[in-house]
């Protein structure tokens, strides 16, 4: 190699096409660079591009978790309740479910007997 000759293909020379696998390699090239500028056009990329979106996403995006395991806890809740109050014949659990209603319908009762203010 001769001093100042730089090694590998000229610039020029990249993107000249001699052979078929050359024209499918320009042709695989410039797709995968239509796919890059598409996904770079994709919402959820130009969201996290702004820190203050992302912040404001992510913080609606814990909104909504805790609300959907507050609400979904409370119906598991009632299920497990509805079905333990339905299976009486069985003595430890019965006598569980019953306590666990009585429980909750005077918690229910105490709440409603206090005064608004």
């Amino acid at each position: 190699m001769q001093p100042g000759q730089r090694f590998g293909p000229e610039k020029s020379d990249i993107l000249m096409t001699d052979t078929p696998r050359d024209d499918k390699l320009a042709h695989d090239t410039e797709r995968l660079a239509n796919a890059m500028e598409s996904v770079l056009q994709l919402k959820f990329v130009r969201l996290h591009d702004n820190m203050i979106k992302l912040v404001w996403f992510q913080f609606l995006r814990g909104l909504a978790f805790g609300l959907g395991g507050v609400i979904g806890g409370g119906a598991l809740v009632s299920v497990v309740v509805l079905v333990l109050s339905q299976v009486e014949f069985i003595p430890v659990i019965g006598n569980f479910a019953t306590d666990l209603i009585e429980e909750i319908s005077a918690d229910a009762d105490r709440n409603a007997m206090v005064p608004e203010k």
